[in-house]
């Protein structure tokens, strides 16, 4: 093979592009209908989406323009009005409008189109231009957010804020494959604390829980990833103040535990939050020393972390804290101002000084990860594959994507969520030892 070949970037990226992002927002929103202005192939994007919320099909509907040919070329706005009006057979309350490249690229308006035909149909129509060239899945999730306040949050009318009220903000811009665990992790710690959500941006939401955000006294963000915008755009239109804005989310003792008690201050609730900690820390503790923490198997052992911010920034304490091994490189799939600061500090205050890759690709992370040989991999089923040559021994799979079949969904965050990720930790590892050859025949 020709040297110069290796030496040539590729761009395999683990993120998708904006339209998914997009849709991932749009199909939180209860009951809607999700039109696609885009080719049959982009449309997969929005199945795939449709998966990742966890939507209902037998409430929501997806559609799509199926651009060919002539309508990329020409333009495909005839198409786009024809559909509209054809979805009026649905029952839905709001059909969102996403584009995907192409119909952006010819100038397709689908600003002025859900224009023309908003007084032709019984539902709001919500336009979202996110062609995949403006961004990855993190930036659509961002552009959507933006379209959902804008046009189906109404101004305040002059009504106080509810006390101990949240919005809660981007759960799903979260790489853990049942990320509504940790979210019902959050809504369960916030209710016995005496708060009230208002609304979950976007999760299951219905329409009507977005009317009652203006009212909201605090907002919450569930990613490192995405959302910030949206917190941002929250405190200057309604004055809602942005909760443990600086704090890595709940992962870990020390993280959950600051986590927990700037929410205990927040809402009153010093003693219910301090209650919630004490027990939480009784149940892995306990729960580790009856069923057996395989310590010694990762005491100071150097360690790769390739993750989302969400997930791999507060994971970084709780493997050093509390599982005692040596993050040497961390390779983070997106690099968000906030999560870089973020980053920064934690690193500062654990004394590490890992190899940093920000946006990272496939390509980037496995020749990180070739360079700094780690005794074991926290990642994807990505780098399970791509460590395989490498001569690193454990691959440990917490993350999207993940080749494992999870029926419930279980957190990350919080206590149960420190349990579940041991768990999956010994699972791998103990995997590494399993015999690869079969060494006996079945008598039956």
């Amino acid at each position: 093979m020709d040297d110069r070949w290796s030496e040539a970037k590729c761009h395999d990226p683990y993120l998708r592009c904006a339209l998914y992002g997009a849709a991932q927002v749009a199909l939180g929103i209860k009951g809607c209908c999700v039109l696609a202005h885009s080719p049959q192939g982009c449309f997969q994007l929005v199945d795939a989406a449709f998966g990742w919320q966890d939507a209902d099909y037998t409430e929501t509907v997806t559609l799509c323009t199926k651009l060919c040919e002539d309508e990329i070329v020409y333009g495909g706005e005839a198409t786009l009005l024809r559909t509209i009006l054809e979805a009026r057979e649905f029952d839905v309350p709001v059909l969102f409008v996403l584009t995907a490249c192409g119909p952006e690229i010819v100038g397709d308006d689908i600003l002025a189109v859900c224009e023309e035909a908003q007084p032709q149909v019984p539902f709001q129509l919500v336009p979202i231009q996110c062609a995949g060239f403006r961004g990855d899945q993190n930036r659509g999730t961002d552009i959507a957010l933006e379209a959902i306040l804008e046009r189906l949050v109404p101004e305040a009318d002059g009504q106080e804020h509810l006390p101990h009220s949240l919005v809660l903000v981007a759960p799903h811009a979260n790489a853990n494959p049942t990320w509504m665990g940790d979210l019902n992790w959050v809504k369960g710690v916030l209710a016995e604390m005496g708060a009230i959500v208002l609304a979950t941006l976007t999760h299951d939401t219905p329409l009507s829980d977005l009317r009652r955000i203006p009212y909201a006294e605090g907002s919450l963000l569930l990613s490192h990833d995405a959302g910030q915008p949206a917190i941002d755009a929250l405190e200057a239109h309604f004055g809602i103040a942005p909760w443990c804005q600086d704090l890595p989310l709940p992962i870990g003792f020390t993280n959950t535990q600051r986590w927990l008690s700037e929410l205990g201050e927040r809402l009153g609730a010093r003693g219910k939050a301090a209650e919630l900690i004490a027990r939480g820390e009784k149940l892995v503790i306990e729960t580790c020393r009856r069923k057996g923490l395989e310590q010694a198997g990762l005491h100071r052992a150097p360690t790769a972390v390739v993750a989302d911010a969400t997930i791999g920034i507060p994971l970084l304490r709780f493997l050093c804290e509390d599982l005692e091994m040596i993050p040497e490189l961390v390779c983070l799939r997106s690099a968000q101002p906030a999560a870089r600061a973020l980053l920064r500090r934690e690193l500062a205050e654990l004394d590490l000084a890992p190899r940093i890759v920000f946006d990272a690709d496939v390509y980037a992370a496995r020749a990180a990860l070739a360079e700094a040989r780690p005794e074991m991999v926290l990642g994807s089923n990505i780098e399970r594959h791509a460590v395989e040559d490498l001569g690193i021994p454990f691959a440990l799979r917490l993350l999207n994507p993940l080749s494992r079949v999870r029926l419930t969904d279980r957190a990350y965050f919080g206590y149960q969520g420190m349990l579940n990720i041991i768990e999956e930790i010994q699972n791998d590892r103990l995997d590494r030892y399993r015999s690869r050859y079969r060494r006996y025949k079945a008598r039956w």
